[in-house]
């Protein structure tokens, strides 16, 4: 039986799974996990966790990882992974803007290439930010807007025209997501903006942390 939360994107999934995601790992998305991981401890959740790229990249001090994928053939993907991770990972159905959890219950939060392809980002990260705990973290690595010009302008042009989210299983190329997370009640303390992409599609990407506060 089809669970109530799934979202299915069968082409989408598969051509990640297969071709697209082993390529991004090889070409610097495997040590930017490492570096939006790093020094994690306690009890986490990972919203968007697709295939479980991000598993095998979290510290010993983590004491759990609740990992939620809404794709039926990535959450098959993520659960393997799982089962291979060096720390606890349970992998759940369920969508980012309806967290299955209580208030305050995370040490952090995790969403990593993620928050552009949320139908509601504000709605996602106030749910993250309900769920993470006062003094909580939220990780965050996302591909975002240009800052202005023939860029951003392009960005807006796709996203408007729906020709990437078609593509992309929902992906959009134009969120401004630095601002909607401080927007929903975070305080960014570091985020490193640098480009990233194939060849000449260089993206705009940020990586850092921000917290709740008390």
């Amino acid at each position: 039986m089809a669970n109530p939360t799934d979202i299915s994107h069968p082409l989408f999934a598969r051509l990640w799974t297969l071709f697209l995601s082993p390529g991004a790992e090889h070409a610097g998305v495997a040590e930017h996990r490492n570096e939006l991981l790093a020094g994690l401890s306690g009890r986490i959740i990972e919203i968007g966790a697709g295939n479980g790229l991000n598993f095998r990249h979290y510290p010993a001090g983590v004491a759990e990882v609740v990992a939620l994928e809404p794709e039926p053939y990535l959450r098959r993907h993520a659960e393997q992974a799982a089962a291979e991770a060096p720390v606890s990972v349970t992998v759940v159905a369920g969508v980012a803007d309806a967290l299955p959890a209580d208030e305050g219950g995370f040490d952090a939060g995790v969403a990593s290439l993620v928050l552009c392809s949320v139908p509601d980002q504000a709605a996602a990260l106030r749910e993250l930010r309900r769920v993470i705990r006062p003094g909580g973290e939220l990780r965050f690595y996302e591909h975002v807007v240009a800052h202005g010009g023939r860029a951003a302008a392009t960005q807006r042009r796709l996203d408007r025209w729906g020709i990437w989210p078609r593509v992309g299983a929902g992906c959009h190329l134009a969120r401004d997501t630095e601002t909607a997370i401080e927007d929903a009640g975070f305080v960014i303390e570091r985020c490193r903006r640098f480009p990233f992409g194939p060849g000449p599609f260089q993206i705009p990407h940020i990586l850092g942390s921000a917290r709740r506060p008390e």
